[in-house]
């Protein structure tokens, strides 16, 4: 992942407040003149009562008065605010680096050691049983890569059978899946929880009651996704009073960790802490998310998931091991539908081409692979929830969308058909905002129209002029205020953190450009995909090439975070598997047998709690508790 330069932490305190990071360094440009004792300090900063910095020469043989040099603040947009890591804890921080490519070859080096010492050696550390699911996002960078690097243009199903080739025989994994049905879960979790809230919305509207509650109970409107651990982090740091909003249901990568964790476990005759499980996602912050206090066992002291890698760490993997994913495997075109005698699907048949012998001889188990979710790339959660309430309305309701600010901020409204469309026949109004600068207006609308103050985080305000730009911002408040007040609020907003959404993740691959097969533009945009001010030159990093040719190629990543034609790319590959309604079918009988596997056929209640356990999360307000005076540069 590209990192801005600009930025460097010379102390990390336990939490960073944004007095702390970010400043720039100071550069001088004139000669230093002879060279001095190095441990002699020739200048010195002062800060006066309004806090302005100035530099003060030193310089105890001149007695007249030592000039003053006042300093420029440094301005720091948003992308280099996020990119100093400044925003997450120490102790966060530490999680995070733990969890790479290495950690998981170190972990499986010793694992295989652990099973063949479990033959021989009683009472010796258990062999834990390998697992990696896969994001369907990797599968569609992945596709993007190597459709641009040769003359193959294979689809995200064979890249996905590449993948667990790979996994199985190379690395030593016992099962590879994806993590689309663990997401389909999820869409169905997703669709109950909007359901209790949008019928306690009517309540309050009936009652002209609004509840003050922020905890489970608060079943109020708008919805927000709650999939994006980058909004998650964001929200609890910086915007607390957003919480009370933000959906419970876990994101697929999480409820992917409880069904091998709680579910596979107990058809393995494991318990949780025996299983290993790795995920390959689209985005740094997963690692994040996976460190959570909330997706940690306390009884077996193991976490849903034990460690998440990018696509690019998964890439670099492949190339460490020499693997060539652009070669084809056996059985890579094959139906992945396991059927019994009967034709019936069965997902504990054993199929060889979708679970290759592994040395731990664990049992099979097949979920519908890649299952298609239309609507968008980053999970269709809107669209699930627009989806439901046309199925369900009484009805026929019209769906009207408007593009706010391009396809990064759009509004959805659904109106009533038996009438001209206007306020009074909206039935839903809601949004897809990605990238922080959409969400930061959405933030603010939603405060408005719930009546809840906004506060102002690490990343709370936008960088911007403070004068005629303040007196103008306010000018026009008032009539946007206005205007919002006749419109209908949002009742679900689906909320991702990178511009692009989930295939545009920061730790997705980016695209190639050889020099010498393509020239380099004459000039870079000045600008990056947010609007932001951005020096590409100086945020520029290198790659190792995937060309395997004899002559070095030099290879340069494009550096613009979020190049809207790669991920174009990205995104026609993420749809060129096909809808297939019998898949949804098949994968809607088996969550209902996974629900009753784990939730049991006790009475409504303790089910219903059951299951807000294994699928549903809680969040919590970080205050920062370092002020700005005690800095330790």
């Amino acid at each position: 992942m590209a990192f801005s330069g600009a930025l460097t932490l010379s102390d990390l305190n336990d939490f960073i407040g944004p007095s702390q990071a970010c400043i720039k360094p100071v550069t001088q440009a004139n000669s230093l003149g002879p060279e001095k004792d190095p441990g002699a300090a020739a200048t010195a900063i002062q800060i006066d009562q309004n806090g302005a910095y100035y530099e003060v020469t030193q310089d105890d043989k001149d007695p007249a008065p030592a000039p003053v040099k006042k300093l420029e603040q440094a301005q720091v947009n948003l992308n280099d605010c996020l990119a100093c890591s400044g925003c997450i804890t120490s102790a966060e921080s530490v999680l995070i680096t733990l969890q790479s490519h290495t950690e998981v070859l170190t972990f499986l080096e010793s694992n295989k050691k652990k099973l063949y010492a479990s033959s021989i050696v009683p009472n010796s550390e258990p062999y834990k049983i390998p697992v990696i699911s896969i994001s369907p996002q990797t599968l569609s960078s992945l596709a993007a890569a190597i459709a641009s690097s040769s003359t193959q243009h294979p689809t995200p199903r064979q890249v996905l059978r590449r993948i667990r080739a790979f996994c199985t025989e190379s690395l030593g994994f016992a099962l590879v899946f994806d993590t689309t049905f663990a997401r389909h879960l999820v869409l169905r979790e997703h669709i109950a929880e909007f359901q209790e809230r949008w019928h306690a919305a009517k309540q309050e509207s009936r009652s002209g009651v609004t509840s003050g509650s922020t905890g489970e109970s608060a079943k109020g409107l708008p919805m927000l996704a709650s999939a994006c651990p980058g909004w998650i982090c964001y929200a609890e740091k910086a915007h607390s009073e957003m919480l009370p909003f933000i959906s419970r249901t876990k994101s697929p990568q999480q409820v992917m960790g409880t069904l091998v964790k709680n579910w596979m476990s107990v058809r393995w005759g494991k318990v949780p802490s025996e299983i290993y499980h790795v995920t390959v996602m689209p985005c740094y912050d997963k690692k994040l998310e996976a460190s959570r206090t909330d997706f940690y066992n306390d009884v077996y002291s193991t976490r849903d998931v034990d460690c998440v890698i990018t696509t690019g760490e998964l890439e670099r993997l492949m190339i460490e091991k020499s693997w060539d994913i652009m070669q084809p495997v056996p059985g890579e075109l094959d139906d992945d539908l396991p059927t019994s005698s009967s034709g019936a699907f069965d997902p504990f048949l054993n199929v060889p081409h979708l679970n290759p012998a592994n040395s731990a001889n664990v049992p099979t188990i097949n979920f519908p692979e890649l299952l298609v979710h239309p609507g968008s790339s980053s999970g269709s959660y809107l669209h699930e929830v627009i989806a439901h309430l046309q199925a369900s309305s009484d009805v026929p309701l019209t769906l009207h969308v408007q593009a706010i600010r391009g396809t990064d901020y759009e509004e959805y409204t659904l109106t009533k058909c038996t009438s001209k469309p206007g306020n009074g026949d909206i039935v839903f109004k809601g949004a897809k905002c990605y990238g922080f600068r959409n969400l930061q207006n959405v933030v603010r609308r939603i405060g408005r129209e719930r009546g809840v103050r906004i506060g102002s985080g690490a990343a709370g305000k936008l960088s911007g002029r403070s004068g005629a730009g303040v007196a103008r911002r306010l000018a026009g408040r008032k009539v946007v205020e206005d205007k919002e007040k006749k419109d209908r609020g949002y009742d679900y907003v689906e909320v991702m953190a990178c511009p692009g959404g989930c295939v545009n993740g920061g730790g997705q691959l980016k695209p190639a450009i050889s020099p010498s097969s393509t020239p380099r533009p004459p000039a870079m945009p000045t600008t990056d995909s947010e609007g932001y001010q951005r020096n590409w030159e100086e945020s520029g990093v290198a790659v190792v090439s995937r060309a395997k040719s004899a002559a070095p190629v030099d290879v340069a990543q494009s550096a613009r975070w979020g190049s809207k034609e790669w991920t174009k790319k990205v995104e026609e590959e993420y749809w060129r598997e096909p809808f297939a309604d019998a898949r949804t079918q098949l994968a809607d009988g088996l969550a209902r047998r996974i629900y009753d596997d784990m939730c049991g056929f006790r009475d409504g209640i303790v089910r219903e709690e059951t299951r807000r356990r294994f699928f549903r999360t809680e969040y919590r307000a970080v205050e920062s508790e370092v002020l700005g005076l005690a800095v330790v540069w």
